[in-house]
This record gives structure tokens, C-alpha cells and sequence, in this order.
């Protein structure tokens, strides 16, 4: 039995729902452990993927019997009729986050069925992680461990941050990884102001500030993890802005565990911003999983309650335009009286002497 499909079929019933087209991909995976291109319909009487030709083969291959869904392909119509899957009358659930407006259209015209917005039930029930995907989490924050390991001993002045980027990839996928859990972001001196600099042609020099925020994916579980590091000595404009970055993080991580609500506690953080007069650029963190970026949002916008067994990304920065940037964050594991940081690096061994590398 597919204990994931019928949570969802429970959760259906419960809101009055037929059935519910799922079409966000990372959706479809956790429910069904599928990663080819098509669209989940949970239906009445069966639970069918949609997929094409392309896919067809390599879907049916995996797909068992108690998986409990029947793979079409859509390129061969009279396989099945589309609107034996719903009784016209009743409400059918869409994901409203993840569906255009023409993929709408489409659904009206060729299901002829009502659309519900199901509100991200499947992304809030994805929030609490079970032990296997604990344990996938843990692996990918040891790839990203070992792979910043490796980096700090292949700095050296004159690498640009796009040859840097390319080194953490190739590592991670040498070392075990799917990939890379997202884009990397390495930037150096200046670029670290941009929280989202894209690696280029700048060369490390002494006394740079460098910003690395990256993470491993292992068997579809991401890892999150940043730091900043400084190249001989850390000039003195950095020191206050990473003391408070570092106790942002600290307050944060000291306060979460289960049962705690998200908005005051963010709350709290944002008024320590405003009396120093920073600026807050980017959410305080976020939930990780399959995707990178998961809920809940660490905002003080989200009257959210933590729970046990959720994973967080935790990471708060500072950003002064056209000089710095520093953003310290890690993977944390929410449980009944703590959050515990599933990586292993410190805060505080952050400067690198690299006169001896010459």
C-alpha cells in the first residue's frame, strides 16, 4: 500500500474533494518515488500518472503493484478516456502555487470538472520529515561537510569564484551526491554584498571576505550550509557585523524546538536588526527537504508553530551594499526540547592564511 497516497486520499475526503490533479513535480516524487515528467491524478476508483512516451517505459519499470498506480501515456488517447477519471458534479483539488493560468485553462477543458485550491497540503504535510528522510538529510550535510573541507584547502590567491564553483560540483558529485541542492553562491570581496551573487571572473586576494552558500542533494534530499571566510586577516569593518550575524543565529537556534511559534521569535530578531540599523534582505531561513527551500518561511509574517522532526535552514546575514556581506547558516534538526545542527563546522576557526600556498 502506498501509505503516502492514502494520507493524501484521507485529507481529500476530509475537505469534501473528489480527487486532486498533482502536478508539481517534487509533489509527485514524494508521493510516488517517480522523477519522470506527468501529472499524479488521484481519481475515485485508481491513482494514475500521466506521463508520454518518452518516460513510459522507464515509469512502468519502477512502478509495483503496491505502489497502486496505473501509468498512462498520453500520447496514445485511446488508452483511456480523460473524463471516466472524475464525476463531472464534484470538486476536484489543484495545486493553486504551482499551476499557470493556461495549465488551469487546460485542466477546466479536459477534466470538465470544478477546481478547488487544495492550499499546499501536500508542502505542509512534507514539513515533518520521517526517519529515512532524516537520515537522507544527514547524508547530504556530510557530502556538503567533506566538499567545504576540501575547499578551504584548494584556496589559493588568483582562483576566480566560477572555477571555485565548478571545484565544490565536481566534488560533491565525486563524493556521493545527485548533484548540487542548488546553485552555488562563492563570491569574493564586494560580491558578498549581492545575497544572491552569481560566481564570475573575480580573483581572490588578500583580505577578501569570501561568502560560500552551498549544499549537496543525496537521493533527492538537499542540504543547505554558508559561511564566510577571510583571506589572511579580517579587516576590522567585518568584525561587528559578524559578531551580530553569529548571535542572530545563536538567539535563533536557542529558542526553536517543538511547539514554538516562528512569528515572534522572528519577531524579535527584526527589532535587534532595526536598532542597529540593518537592514533585513532575506527571510531568517527556511524548511528543507526535497527541495531547498521548503516551509515553513522563518518570517515574522508566519504564525507558525514548529514541530518535532521538521528540518530548518537557519540563516541570518548582513548586507552592506557595494562593500560586504555575511550570512552564516546551517541545517538544524527540530526535536521535542532542541535543535540540533546536522553539519559539524564551528563559526569561529573563519580566516584563512594563504601566504604559505605561494
Amino acid at each position: 500500500m502506498n501509505i503516502r497516497i492514502k494520507w493524501l486520499r484521507d485529507q481529500l475526503k476530509s475537505m469534501e474533494l473528489e480527487g486532486m490533479i498533482v502536478s508539481n513535480p517534487i509533489n509527485v516524487k514524494y508521493l510516488t518515488g517517480l522523477e519522470e515528467e506527468g501529472v499524479l491524478i488521484v481519481a475515485p476508483k485508481e491513482n494514475v500518472f500521466l506521463t508520454d512516451s518518452r518516460y513510459i517505459e522507464s515509469v512502468n519499470n519502477k512502478l509495483t503493484i503496491d505502489d497502486e498506480i496505473i501509468a498512462y501515456d498520453v500520447r496514445n488517447m485511446s488508452k483511456f478516456d480523460y473524463e471516466g477519471f472524475f464525476m463531472c458534479s464534484n470538486d476536484i483539488g489543484f495545486e493553486e502555487k504551482y499551476v499557470t493560468y493556461e495549465i488551469y485553462k487546460k485542466y477546466l477543458q479536459t477534466y470538465q470538472v470544478n477546481l478547488v485550491e487544495t492550499e499546499g497540503i501536500i508542502e505542509n504535510h512534507r514539513m515533518v520529515k520521517d526517519e529515512e528522510e532524516i537520515d537522507l538529510i544527514k547524508k547530504a550535510c556530510a557530502i556538503t561537510d567533506s566538499t567545504f573541507e576540501y575547499v578551504k584547502k584548494i584556496l589559493n590567491y588568483g582562483i576566480t569564484e566560477k572555477e571555485l564553483s565548478f571545484e565544490i560540483e565536481k566534488f560533491m558529485i565525486e563524493n556521493g551526491a545527485d548533484g548540487l541542492a542548488f546553485d552555488s553562491i562563492v563570491a569574493f570581496g564586494e560580491n558578498t554584498s549581492m545575497p544572491h551573487a552569481v560566481p564570475g571572473d573575480r580573483k581572490l586576494e588578500s583580505g577578501d571576505i569570501i561568502q560560500f552558500d552551498i549544499g549537496a542533494k543525496y537521493k533527492g534530499y538537499c542540504a543547505d550550509f554558508s559561511r564566510v571566510m577571510f583571506v589572511d586577516y579580517m579587516k576590522n569593518e567585518y568584525e561587528d557585523s559578524y559578531q551580530f550575524v553569529l548571535e542572530q543565529q545563536k538567539k535563533i537556534v536557542d529558542s526553536f524546538k517543538n511547539g514554538v511559534n516562528i512569528k515572534q521569535i522572528i519577531k524579535d530578531r527584526e527589532t535587534d536588526y532595526h536598532l542597529k540599523n540593518f537592514t533585513v534582505m532575506h527571510s531568517f531561513g527556511h524548511g528543507v527537504g526535497m527541495d531547498v527551500h521548503e516551509e515553513p518561511i522563518l518570517s515574522s509574517k508566519m504564525d507558525v508553530y514548529l514541530k518535532e522532526n521538521s528540518i530548518l535552514a537557519i540563516e541570518p546575514g548582513v548586507y552592506k551594499p557595494g562593500r560586504f556581506g555575511i550570512r552564516i547558516e546551517d541545517t538544524y534538526h527540530i526535536t521535542k526540547d532542541s535543535c540540533i545542527n546536522l553539519g559539524k563546522f564551528g563559526k569561529n576557526d573563519i580566516v584563512l592564511n594563504l601566504k604559505d600556498r605561494k
